[in-house]
């Protein structure tokens, strides 16, 4: 079943979501070098990163939702989709309180709830991304009706009846 929203012949939702999950990996990363080092320079690119990762994030759940609002209901691929999302929305829910903790603090310095979310997050999104994975590799979701290892470019192919 390909993908509803497309750019150059391409589903848009896969290309999108590596920066949030890149973004906001990074940020944990960020958190944990300041757990070991106490510079407070990684509080503030951890923040500063989280938040370009959360926006990232709710940009690519837009074209998510779009691909998945086209899947067959009572379909498996339904409520795996279903579960990616809500999963995925959990994981920006826990990126934006920790954020608002830093933020509130003014020095953009973790508390204890802060980093939980955000290792909280991290995790979850490494279960969601299995999740995405088994829509794509198990069950076919935006790839194309005619993939195979000799497809022609997705920038050249055009159908002979596209309706």
């Amino acid at each position: 079943m390909e993908s509803r929203a497309k750019v150059l012949g391409h589903a848009v939702h896969p290309v999108l979501i590596v920066f949030p999950l890149g973004l906001l990996s990074t940020a944990v990363i960020f958190d944990l070098l300041y757990l070991v080092t106490d510079r407070a320079n990684f509080t503030t690119a951890a923040g500063h990163t989280m938040a370009a990762g959360i926006i990232g994030g709710v940009v690519a759940a837009v074209f998510g939702l779009i691909d998945w609002l086209v899947l067959p209901a009572g379909t498996r691929a339904r409520r795996i989709g279903a579960l990616h999302g809500i999963g995925n929305a959990v994981v920006l829910v826990l990126f934006i309180i920790s954020w608002l903790l830093r933020f509130s603090h003014g020095n953009w310095e973790p508390g204890g709830v802060a980093l939980i979310c955000g290792f909280a997050g991290v995790a979850l999104a490494g279960a969601t991304g299995w999740l995405g994975g088994e829509l794509v590799e198990r069950l076919g979701v935006s790839v194309a009706e005619d993939a195979n290892v000799n497809a022609t470019s997705s920038l050249t192919h055009h159908r002979a009846n596209p309706a």
